[in-house]
């Protein structure tokens, strides 16, 4: 099975950027659609990106789309979120989750993979 670490949270102001690396080991990530959720305190847990095998395949959240970017180097076992532009809304743990299917997938529970999560916050 494949483990998952996230890294490159932080605290940036609004406006700023961060990007977000998911590294995997024990299996090639290239056999798994990748996902980045992310949970505020006392809400649930909700999908931002995903993103298919090849990198062919991506889908995002509306609140995020156009300033976030979802993308993968199998080469380097890594996938990456790319997050621009910034808001305090944007602030929570951030997981990124796999799981062996063609495309990727928007509920959790598709996942069977998932990292620790790195924590971003968005000052004002």
């Amino acid at each position: 099975q494949v483990q998952l670490v996230e890294s490159g949270g932080g605290l940036v102001q609004a406006g700023g950027s961060l990007r977000l690396s998911c590294a995997a080991s024990g299996r090639t990530i290239s056999w798994y659609a990748v996902g980045w959720f992310r949970q505020a305190p006392g809400k649930e847990r909700e999908f931002v990106a995903t993103i298919n095998w090849s990198g062919g395949l991506t889908y995002y959240r509306d609140s995020v789309k156009g300033r976030f970017t979802i993308s993968r180097d199998n080469a380097f076992n890594t996938v990456y979120l790319q997050m621009n532009s910034l808001k305090p809304e944007d602030t929570a743990v951030y997981y990124c989750a796999a799981d062996t299917m063609n495309r990727g997938a928007t509920r959790p529970n598709d996942y069977s993979y998932w990292g620790q999560g790195t924590q971003v916050t968005v000052s004002s």
